[in-house]
């Protein structure tokens, strides 16, 4: 973890401990201790916890980064048990609100000392017991989600044949390091919005930079969640949301056009951390220079294996007279699922006795060695997309199958500003990195000044679909940066088609 991470964690831990002193120091000298002993932090709650007479190495607790600022609450709540306040409000209050609550009580209530044996010999109502052991529960299951491993279900078939809709996993947050937070002000398990309002779960009063601890990089080839990169702003409607894009409305209607377009509110941003999380393959890391040609990956000029179960599509010609159904592929081995964007990759029909499959190689072997077939090609889409493909300019022809070069940047390399790349990486110095930055004519500007190149503060990713022609990826919206990477895919812990699928349990996702 950098030096500067390690001085912001402990900065707030000392905060939390040293803005309730001013209400500490009178209880402090009522407890018969000195007053000064309130205004060293740390020190302070070994006081409080000798007073209390609770276990003195909570203090130590608190010196583990986050996970201490749940401590210190603790200690603030045993605290105010001592001076008689044994009420779910008081022990809320000193818990959230220490810096507002303990002066309240030093300087408005005056409460007497009563000492641990008094605390010892009150009894919770059964109420009481329930409630706190469900805020244990709480604030243990969060910092589980948080630091250690979260559920998530697969929402779409972008990811098929690897990972199916309605595959629930858990994600690791070590793999990458966990990541803390931006707005760690946020309603306990909900993501973005919450279920009954539709409202946002989360507050951006209190917004935290980007930290990650102990990182460690995202490998190629490794099944990604992370937060939707253009999903900082959003059509909040149903249907709409990351699925459709508003960065693609803006591009084919234009910014005013949107924003006055009644059926397309409300329009809502989003914090990094809070945009909708993904789930695709790391096909090329930092520094990576990628190309896909006819639908194969080349990354620095060397073709990638496709993952074993990823699907893609073939033309097959039948032989005459010879028809397929889906009963027929699924009896020789072949699984076909229905996806949500894609309806035609299933299996159909472009001319007669002609068909259009996603399979994996396996599966593409099968029915070639069944006899039936008289080719099976590799289906090429050929549509270019300008506006809706990444970096949506007229420069780059390219085609969901036939794409790049592209260069993905990397931390600390520097990249020379030319107009042919200006829209490639504009998005990344201005909303990621957080630039002031525009082209006026074949110059550029960054925070006022002109340049000629610029050095990446991140590393950038560039995530795809295993369903390669069902999948809104990396060549629709561009590149993941680091900040964004939630955790790795780790375990189909269950897995569900009208019911269970039995054989998916308890897979680790390759």
């Amino acid at each position: 973890m950098p030096l500067q991470h390690f001085i912001f964690v402990y900065l707030i831990s000392t905060l939390l401990v040293f803005l309730p002193s001013f209400g500490l120091a009178p209880l402090f000298e009522k407890a018969g201790e000195a007053k000064w002993k309130a205004y060293i932090p740390f020190y302070n709650t070994w006081v409080m916890q000798g007073l209390c007479n609770r276990p003195k190495h909570w203090v130590f607790w608190q010196f583990i980064p986050v996970i201490g600022w749940f401590i210190s609450p603790g200690i603030f709540i045993e605290f105010a048990k001592v001076f008689g306040r044994f009420s779910l409000r008081s022990h809320t209050a000193a818990a959230l609100a220490a810096p507002v609550y303990f002066p309240y009580l030093a300087y408005k209530e005056k409460p007497a000392y009563v000492g641990p044996e008094a605390v010892l010999k009150h009894k919770k109502k059964n109420w009481r017991e329930w409630v706190d052991a469900a805020i244990f529960a709480v604030v243990a299951a969060t910092l589980i989600r948080t630091f250690v491993f979260e559920a998530y279900t697969i929402p779409s078939g972008s990811m098929e044949k690897s990972l199916l809709i309605n595959d629930f996993l858990f994600v690791s947050k070590f793999s990458y390091g966990p990541r803390i937070p931006n707005t760690p002000l946020s309603v306990p398990f909900v993501h973005n919005y919450l279920p009954v309002t539709n409202g946002k779960s989360y507050s951006e009063a209190l917004q935290i930079p980007y930290i990650r601890w102990f990182a460690s990089p995202v490998k190629r080839g490794d099944a990604v969640v992370f937060n939707f990169p253009a999903g900082d702003t959003v059509i909040h409607k149903a249907g709409y949301e990351s699925a459709m894009p508003y960065y693609d409305f803006v591009r084919s209607m234009g910014r005013e056009a949107v924003w006055n377009d009644p059926e397309l509110k409300p329009i809502v941003s989003h914090p990094a951390d809070k945009t909708d999380n993904y789930i695709k393959r790391c096909v090329a890391v930092a520094g990576d220079s990628l190309k896909i040609v006819n639908g194969d990956i080349y990354i620095n000029g060397v073709k990638q294996e496709p993952p074993a179960h990823a699907g893609r599509p073939y033309l097959v010609q039948m032989k005459p007279n010879r028809f397929l159904s889906k009963e027929a592929l699924e009896e020789m081995g072949i699984a076909i699922y229905e996806t949500e964007r894609s309806s035609d990759l299933g299996l159909s029909a472009p001319a007669p006795y002609q068909y259009v499959i996603n399979m994996t190689v396996a599966e593409k072997n099968l029915l070639t060695a069944s006899g039936l077939t008289e080719k099976v090609d590799t289906y090429i889409d050929t549509l270019v997309m300008p506006t809706r493909l990444f970096p949506y300019d007229t420069l780059h022809r390219w085609t969901i199958d036939n794409y790049g070069t592209i260069w993905i940047p990397k931390k600390g390399a520097t990249v020379n500003l030319t107009p042919d790349n200006y829209s490639t990486y504009e998005r990344v110095i201005r909303n990621y990195e957080h630039n002031d930055f525009y082209r006026k004519g074949n110059q550029f500007f960054l925070n006022g000044n002109a340049v000629t190149s610029y050095t990446f503060n991140m590393d950038y990713y560039w995530m795809m679909g295993d369903n390669r022609h069902g999948s809104q990826d990396s060549r629709f919206w561009g590149f993941v940066p680091e900040d964004r990477v939630v955790g790795k895919a780790w375990l189909i812990w269950f897995s569900w088609d009208g019911g269970p699928r039995w054989s998916r349990l308890f897979r680790t996702v390759k």
